[in-house]
């Protein structure tokens, strides 16, 4: 073999020397010797920030975990150093990407509705309030913040975007036409019902009209407003609502039953909480749906409660609607106050599901399972909606057995409880 020239003026013992390091240098630790692939082969680490060189069976091999991100950030540079010239490889590599998103679920942007609570909870538990909000209270709370949250990042156009209100009057749909902005003022109006029960400011002001049912007061804001609502509205709408809130708090527990006048009728306090906390969810769903955004029904806790308050109405409503011929008269006597007489089973299924027993013959009667004559199923927010007119009471109940006038009765007068 020829021998290689020596740099000129190099000095024979340092050139020995290195000869020796680079020999020894494997002798002084077995982790090169042991670091080594699966083949046996030995992929050499280039310099810091330099991807190691792998061959071309190893970076294939890779590929796999390089598609689940469970590479280490050396072998994934390596993998996509090489995936810029190797095509075969690139193709085996977005298909296993493709593959990888199909087994992931993809997540929803929103939170999850729940989250809210379970965050209070949590802690409430380490600090325990020194004014607590009732629980009565706690749905509207909770629907208001949702919705808040929906509307914040709310542009000019989603403000403006046209809503389709609906409800059931007289047994026939009926529709209104308005905008993001028109709910909110709605909601507002209608809230002021309890903000005055409570003595704090009316937001239609000396524009309320002499009757204070929802669709006039409405109606009042609507013609007063100089312009259509715009996004202004949002801010004295959330700090009514947090006023409600604050009030219902301080005054503790016990004036739950204080009385709400909705001009036709009143609710006391602590269920026109639960059906302004119902009305919140029901319009925020309207609101979402105009801008096409994804919006969950309320807690299975809070949503058993909106159902229970519409359960407890209904033997009223039926009353009212067979006054006025819109239901099956009574084929017997009238049932005494506090006897049990003929009754449908209602079963509410999913979150916030239960069930109840609906007196049919007269609202002062007691539900009795031996009288039971017919039983429908629905699901939770099915029934809510139902309630709200969202849904025709034809094609409402899941499932339905026994008495069809009765279930029809039952079914028509939930939906009858739906206004603007």
């Amino acid at each position: 073999m020829s021998e290689h020239p020596r740099a000129p003026h190099e000095d024979p013992a340092r050139h020995h020397e290195a000869s020796v390091r680079h020999h020894e240098a494997p002798a002084r630790g077995h982790d090169a010797d042991d670091h080594h692939d699966e083949n046996g082969s030995h992929p050499a680490s280039g310099p810091e920030g330099v991807p190691p060189v792998l061959e071309h069976h190893v970076l294939k091999s890779l590929l796999g975990a390089w598609a689940l991100a469970a590479c280490g950030p050396a072998e994934a540079e390596a993998v996509e150093e090489h995936l810029g010239s190797c095509g075969s490889c690139a193709d085996e590599a977005l298909r296993l990407r493709e593959a990888v998103g199909l087994l992931q679920r993809p997540e929803p942007l929103d939170l999850d509705p729940a989250l809210r609570t379970r965050v209070l909870q949590s802690c409430l538990e380490r600090r325990p309030p020194r004014i607590p909000v009732p629980e009565w209270a706690a749905p509207y709370d909770a629907e208001t913040a949702r919705l808040d949250a929906l509307l914040q990042d709310f542009g000019d156009a989603e403000w403006h975007a046209p809503v389709r209100l609906r409800w059931y009057e007289s047994d026939e749909a009926t529709t209104r036409r308005t905008t993001v902005a028109g709910v909110i003022a709605h909601l507002m109006t209608v809230d002021g019902l309890v903000a005055i029960a409570l003595g704090l400011d009316d937001p239609l002001g000396d524009a309320a009209p002499p009757r204070p049912t929802p669709w006039d007061r409405t109606e009042a804001y609507w013609r007063s407003a100089r312009v259509p609502p715009t996004r202004a509205v949002r801010t004295p709408w959330r700090e009514q609502s947090h006023d409600l809130v604050r009030t219902v708090s301080f005054t503790g527990g016990g004036t739950g039953r204080m009385p709400v006048s909705y001009g036709d009728y009143a609710l006391p306090l602590h269920d026109a909480m639960l059906d302004r906390a119902f009305e919140c969810w029901v319009h925020g769903e309207d609101i979402a749906e105009a801008v096409d955004y994804p919006y969950d029904p309320p807690t299975g806790r809070h949503l058993h409660r909106i159902v229970d308050l519409a359960a407890r109405m209904l033997p009223a409503v039926l009353e009212h609607r067979r006054l006025n011929g819109l239901a099956s008269p009574v084929e017997r006597r009238l049932v005494a106050a506090g006897e049990p007489g003929r009754s449908l089973r209602l079963e509410i299924e999913g979150s916030g599901g239960g069930e109840w027993l609906i007196p049919l013959d007269s609202p002062a009667a007691k539900g009795s399972a031996e009288h039971e004559v017919a039983h429908v199923a629905l699901d939770g927010a099915e029934f809510c909606r139902l309630a709200a007119g969202h849904v025709p009471p034809q094609e409402a109940a899941a499932g339905q057995v026994g008495d069809r006038d009765a279930i029809r009765d039952v079914l028509f007068a939930a939906a009858s409880m739906s206004r603007i």
